[in-house]
Order: C-alpha cells, then sequence, then structure tokens
C-alpha cells in the first residue's frame, strides 16, 4: 500500500513531532525534515521509473473496503498529474519547514504537527478516488491550517483563521451536497450504490442535473483556487499567518482548487463544464486584472503577494475552460511554477519582516545596501512571478494564452492585460524594497539554511522554463483522459 504507507509516514511523523516537544525544542524541526524525506520512499520505484511511463492508465491504484455497507472503500491512485501535485506538496512542505525553522519559537512540537497533518490531507487529496474519501482529505487539510494559523499567525490572525474556516468550509459542504445528489442519482438509476470516481465517471446524468451537480463542486474549488468573488479569504490568511503556513497555502492548498476542477468538474461533468466555459473565462480574465490592479495598490508586502496569487490563479481558471491542450498543459504548469515562484516571495518578505520586523514598502528601501544575497534572490523571484521567457512561469503562462486564443480570443486579448500589470506590481516590489535610499539599519544577510531554500526553488523554476517536456508529458497522461477531444 504505497499511498496510504506515503500519508500514514506524514501523519505519524506530525504526532512524533508533536511528542519530541518534550525532549528538545528543536527536535519537532528535525522530525519533521526526516518526514518528508522518508515520506518520498515509497514513490521510489515510480520516481526511477518515470522514463518508462507512456501509458494512460494510473501509476499507482490501492483501495481496500473502509465502510461496506455504503460501498466506500479506501481508494488511492495516482496519475501523472497526481505525481507531479504530490511532489510538489512534499517539495514544498520540506521548503515550508526550513521557513520556520527560525521563527516558529513557541510550542514547536504542536507547530509541526499540524503543518504535517495539513500536508497528509493534501496528498489525500491529489490520491483520493472514492468521493467520500476526498471529502474526508478535504477537511483533515483545513483543520490544521486553521490552527497554524490561529495560533501562530500575527496580530489579526483569529480573524483571517476563522475567514478563511467559514469559506473554506462553507464550499466543503456545497461540495458534499454535490457528491451525494451524485450518487444518489447514479443510484435511482442503476442500483448500484458507489462512490466511486471511475464507476460514476462513466454515469452520465441528465443536462440539468449535471448542471447543478457541477455548480457544487465548481464553487468549492473556485472558492479554494480562488477565483474572484470567493477570494476576499485570501490576502488576509496570508497577512496574517506565519511564513511556513503562506508557503503552504500559496505552493499547495490552492492547488486543490486547480486540481479539482480538473479530476471532478471537467471530467465527469464536460458538457455542462463547456455550456458555462465562456462565462468563467470571462470571470478567470476578470481575476487576472483584478488581482493584478489589487496588488499593484497594496503597502503590505505579504498582502501584495497575497493579491498577485489571485491574478496567477486566473490564468489557471483560463486555461482549464479554454478546452484545448495547450491550455490544459499551461494549466498544469502554472499551478507547478506559481507553487514554487509565490512561495520563495513569501519566504523572502518572512525573512525581510525576521530581520526588520516590517512588510511595508513605507518602511523598506535600500536593502540591497545591506544584504546583497537576500536582495538579488528576490529580483529573481520577482522577475520569474512576472513572466521571464527561460522560467517556468513564462512557459505555463505562454501556453494557456497560446491554447486560450484559439477558442477565446477576445477574453485572452483581456487576460494578457495582466501580464503588463504584473510587470509594473513586480517593478514596484523590486524599486520600494531592494533600491532607492537605505530607510533601515544593517542585518544579517541569508544563512547557510536560507541559501539552501532558494537556490533550490531557483533551479526548479530554471528547469521548468529550459527542459518543461518531461512535466508536460506526465500531465499529459492525465489529459489524454478528458471526455471531450482536445483541440
Amino acid at each position: 500500500m504505497i499511498l496510504m504507507n506515503l500519508i500514514l509516514i506524514l501523519l505519524v511523523g506530525g504526532i512524533a513531532a508533536w511528542l519530541c516537544e518534550s525532549i528538545s525544542t528543536n527536535a519537532p524541526k528535525w522530525v519533521a525534515v526526516f518526514s518528508l524525506i522518508v515520506a518520498l520512499y515509497p514513490l521510489r520505484t515510480v520516481l526511477f521509473n518515470l522514463d518508462a511511463i507512456t501509458s494512460d492508465a494510473w501509476l499507482i491504484n490501492e483501495s481496500i473496503p473502509w465502510i461496506s455497507r455504503f460501498n466506500i472503500s479506501f481508494h488511492l491512485a495516482i496519475d501523472g498529474l497526481s505525481l507531479l501535485l504530490v511532489l510538489l506538496t512534499l517539495t514544498m512542505g520540506m521548503v515550508a519547514v526550513l521557513a520556520a525553522w527560525k521563527e516558529i519559537k513557541q510550542r514547536t512540537g504542536f507547530f509541526y504537527f499540524n503543518l504535517l497533518w495539513s500536508l497528509a490531507g493534501v496528498v489525500g487529496v491529489f490520491c483520493a478516488l472514492d468521493l467520500f474519501l476526498f471529502f474526508v482529505f478535504w477537511e483533515v487539510m483545513l483543520v490544521p491550517i486553521y490552527l497554524l494559523i490561529a495560533i501562530w499567525g500575527y496580530e489579526n490572525r483569529r480573524y483571517a483563521a476563522m475567514k478563511f474556516f467559514l469559506f473554506t468550509q462553507a464550499g466543503g459542504l456545497l461540495m458534499l451536497l454535490s457528491i451525494c445528489a451524485f450518487v444518489l442519482l447514479h443510484y435511482q438509476q442503476s442500483g448500484e450504490l458507489t462512490f466511486n470516481y471511475l464507476d460514476l465517471l462513466q454515469h452520465k446524468l441528465s443536462d440539468q442535473s449535471a448542471f447543478w451537480v457541477m455548480l457544487g463542486f465548481f464553487i468549492a474549488f473556485a472558492i479554494k483556487l480562488p477565483i474572484v468573488p470567493f477570494h476576499n479569504w485570501l490576502p488576509d490568511a496570508h497577512t496574517q499567518a506565519p511564513t511556513a503556513v503562506s508557503v503552504i497555502l500559496a505552493a499547495v492548498l490552492l492547488k486543490t482548487g486547480g486540481y479539482g476542477l480538473i479530476r471532478f468538474v471537467l471530467t465527469i461533468f464536460p458538457e455542462a463544464s463547456y455550456d458555462i466555459a465562456p462565462y468563467v473565462m470571462a470571470i478567470a480574465g476578470f481575476s487576472v486584472i483584478y488581482g493584478a490592479l489589487m496588488a499593484f495598490s497594496q503597502q503590505d508586502l505579504k498582502r501584495l503577494v497575497a493579491y498577485s496569487s489571485v491574478s496567477h490563479m486566473g490564468f489557471v481558471l483560463l486555461g482549464c475552460y479554454a478546452f484545448t491542450v495547450q491550455a490544459w498543459q499551461g494549466a498544469v504548469m502554472q499551478m507547478l511554477a506559481h507553487g514554487i515562484s509565490t512561495s520563495a516571495l513569501f519566504a523572502l518578505v518572512g525573512a525581510i519582516q525576521y530581520r526588520y520586523h516590517t512588510r511595508s514598502l513605507k518602511e523598506l528601501g535600500g536593502l540591497w545596501q545591506t544584504i546583497p544575497k537576500l536582495s538579488a534572490v528576490g529580483i529573481f523571484f520577482v522577475i520569474a512571478s512576472l513572466g521571464m521567457p527561460g522560467l517556468g512561469n513564462f512557459v505555463a503562462e505562454f501556453l494557456v494564452l497560446i491554447g486560450s486564443f484559439t477558442t477565446y480570443p477576445k477574453l485572452t486579448v483581456v487576460a494578457t492585460s495582466g501580464l503588463i500589470l504584473a510587470a509594473i506590481y513586480s517593478l514596484v516590489i523590486a524599486q520600494k524594497t531592494f533600491f532607492g535610499p537605505l530607510k533601515l539599519g544593517n542585518a544579517i544577510d541569508l544563512d547557510n539554511r536560507e541559501v539552501l531554500m532558494m537556490s533550490s526553488m531557483a533551479v526548479l523554476l530554471i528547469w521548468m522554463g529550459l527542459h518543461p517536456q518531461p512535466l508536460i508529458d506526465l500531465a499529459q497522461q492525465t489529459l489524454n483522459n478528458f471526455p471531450l477531444g482536445v483541440q
């Protein structure tokens, strides 16, 4: 049971980290690092044979009975898309641990317990092929993140944590209603009670039923992505969360929304999705521009990066509903590239705040004079975020725009203006933070831990920009199974 063992390693590692706090306050973070490294071990067979993966079959497919009365099973499986997102989760989980290394000093055991359990929930979301199990993991990743923000966040943390909880819980309840309605409609027509994704995938609902069931899924995933007007929780959550939690939110939690759209909405309800595509594309274009404009108007660095996420995730929605192979590939690449580049920006903002105890652009300036390493790394990730050619973000946005233009040219042109706005607010970050007159005192530059963390993410973005084909090929394994033909 490879995938079950992977999730168990993270769950047990979280418990071990909590218990180890009684030995030493430093022990939990080492347990977290060890757990994330060991979690890769069950995937070794797949990782060492990526070149041989050419079929459309599931790479790993495991199922054991769970609640037999309702035919609910502990069904876990991964294909190319799931594998990419699981690897992203484990990698950025390590970055989150390194980002919290010096920042978290109180109740460290409970902190790393919640961090590892939230990662276990995310991995479960990316692997679950039983809809009830998917909902369980969806809820498992919610509670630890709420606690991480509410306990270790900044001054307005409880408000932000409650807002995050209410938005996500409302979406989760809508999704649960859609799951129950879908299963019930399938039972009424076939006489078979099942929550199995592969069985339900073969079931065709009437147009009206499919629309309403699909809508519950869509809203739940749009909230998590997030897309305007369901985005309101994100800036507050990012602003008040500790750096490690901002990394997890940006890197993987938002990606559960994009994954849900691809895995469930577009695949199970292709006709209903195609019918609403023009409206969703308009919303996506608006999100791209709105997020960029709001980012430009912020004075808090963390809030600025948070709104940039709203803009960037609009490209994911744009790619999903363009219904072309290039756009779908671009949406997947955007999830990966955004997960790395924006997480790096949050880690940099956290490093600046740790040194200067401020995130305000009004108080920052001239940091290149005192901390040149951090400034150089910051400029690199700012450039990556605006979509510089040769880096992963450019490949992603280029594929999305090329793929979308063939089906919705006018909306694509509107969304393209978001790239211009991204360049503007990115240059604002660089100018007001790293250049100009020095407003604050001296500080210690990046240490070896931070250099390792930042350089690793930089190498990943460069690799994705110069040689994205292996990632595209893995994602294509999933996209080949889309019911609607690609153009």
